[in-house]
């Protein structure tokens, strides 16, 4: 079967070498589309999964092949759309188009971006006036942080816990007000093209500064245990997604002997590091680097998490699927305090969608999505943090990576509501 491709990818070959190089310097995604896949049977699973193996193809897995009857979503280069729809075809494998041309879609992201920064360049320079219903640059991310701080001295305050592997800095905001507390950590963006992570990201720390003093719940919460915020944890990479490609994915630094760039970050900590949902190979986008902990941007992390020694819960935010997921990833085996996590999950979601009715999926990484071994919650929580999630925010696939503007407050709101409840539970059961 696996023939059918290759017999296919010879016709194609000619295409292939005219267009790849054009394609991947401009990072032009014109003629792209997103497959939706699903596969019924666990032998179907196994023929998508060959196509991980044919790098000249240039697919991009939006989501990982992992059991029949659970969709997967392929970004696929205009010169590999007939190979491809041809090799699914000829094995009676399911699909449709979910993004007929990508770049199209980018294209009208674009434009927003630039019409919302002609119209906000003004208003930027206070918090109050901030849009936060588009989408930021790294440069305005960190104005707005400083700003931030600068209206708000007694509750917030940056730190540097570090810098990427290009040299940028990896800045925290925390919120406090006394010293010495137990603390609530949350991250956005460590996969780059994921914008409305760092776009929720923003607007989360806007409302926890907005909401101190006036809410009783989040008042109660800071008067009892800090709260940090990295709105951009993997820099490198999102400079890249605004610069040259918006589809990147994983960090900046390069790989010994390749010619290909960047690690997942979120395959690149000590928890099953080097399992299964990882992979050996720098070209693809799940490479979990060439040790635990190589990457800069996930070490910086570490080593706060570690001399802090006082973070009782931890959220990485990521998109898309909506869902809502807690250890483990890399193992079947059930986490020590599974049913309190699956309660708290099952009421943060429902929290979630009493605003919107937007519908979350819950349960740990691996019976809920699929395996990933060297991933940021199962790390936390083997340390000892016992309140450990990961967010996979909207859409359902619609949108993909590529989420429109207009939905990056609603999603921010409704996320609101469910971290409250984590926050919530973690401030009142401090074990």
């Amino acid at each position: 079967m696996v023939k059918n491709l290759k017999d296919s990818k010879m016709k194609g070959a000619l295409v292939f070498l005219a267009l790849v190089a054009a394609v991947y310097a401009a990072g032009d995604f014109s003629g792209q589309q997103v497959l939706r896949i699903l596969p019924i049977s666990e032998d179907e699973v196994s023929l998508v999964r060959e196509l991980e193996n044919f790098d000249d193809l240039g697919l991009d897995f939006w989501t990982s092949p992992s059991h029949a009857k659970r969709h997967i979503d392929i970004r696929v280069p205009f010169y590999s759309l007939q190979d491809v729809k041809v090799y699914l075809e000829s094995n009676n494998i399911q699909y449709s188009v979910m993004i007929q041309d990508l770049q199209a879609l980018l294209d009208e992201e674009e434009r927003e971006m630039k019409i919302s920064r002609s119209r906000s360049m003004e208003n930027a320079r206070s918090t109050n006036t901030f849009n936060y219903a588009t989408y930021h640059t790294f440069d305005e991310i960190n104005n707005f942080i400083d700003t931030l701080v600068a209206e708000n001295p007694g509750l917030v305050s940056k730190i540097e816990i570090g810098k990427s592997y290009e040299g940028r800095p990896l800045n925290v905001l925390k919120f406090s007000t006394g010293a010495n507390r137990p603390a609530f950590w949350i991250d956005f963006g460590i996969h780059s093209r994921e914008w409305v992570t760092q776009a929720t990201g923003i607007w989360t720390a806007k409302k926890i500064v907005s909401d101190y003093g006036k809410d009783a719940s989040l008042t109660a919460t800071l008067n009892k245990l800090d709260i940090f915020v990295e709105i951009v944890t993997n820099p490198d990479g999102y400079v890249y997604t605004h610069t040259r490609d918006r589809m990147w994915r994983k960090t900046r630094s390069p790989n010994s002997g390749s010619l290909c760039i960047g690690t997942d970050p979120n395959r690149n900590w000590d928890a099953g590091f080097g399992g299964g949902g990882s992979s050996s190979n720098p070209c693809t986008e799940t490479y979990r680097g060439r040790a635990a902990h190589s990457e800069s941007e996930v070490k910086a992390i570490v080593d706060f998490v570690k001399s802090h020694g006082n973070i009782k819960g931890f959220v990485s935010i990521h998109s898309y699927s909506q869902m809502l997921l807690y250890p483990y990833g890399y193992t079947t085996a059930p986490a020590s305090n599974q049913a309190e996590l699956h309660a708290v999950s099952r009421n943060a979601i429902n929290a979630l969608a009493s605003l919107y009715g937007t519908s979350y999926t819950y349960g740990s990484i691996i019976t809920t999505i699929y395996q990933a071994s060297g991933g940021t919650i199962d790390w936390t929580y083997n340390q000892g943090i016992k309140h450990s999630y990961t967010f996979e925010l909207r859409d359902t696939g619609r949108y993909g990576f590529a989420l429109p503007a207009n939905q990056i407050v609603p999603t921010a709101e409704e996320t609101w509501l469910a971290l409250t409840v984590l926050i919530n539970h973690t401030r009142d059961n401090l074990y």
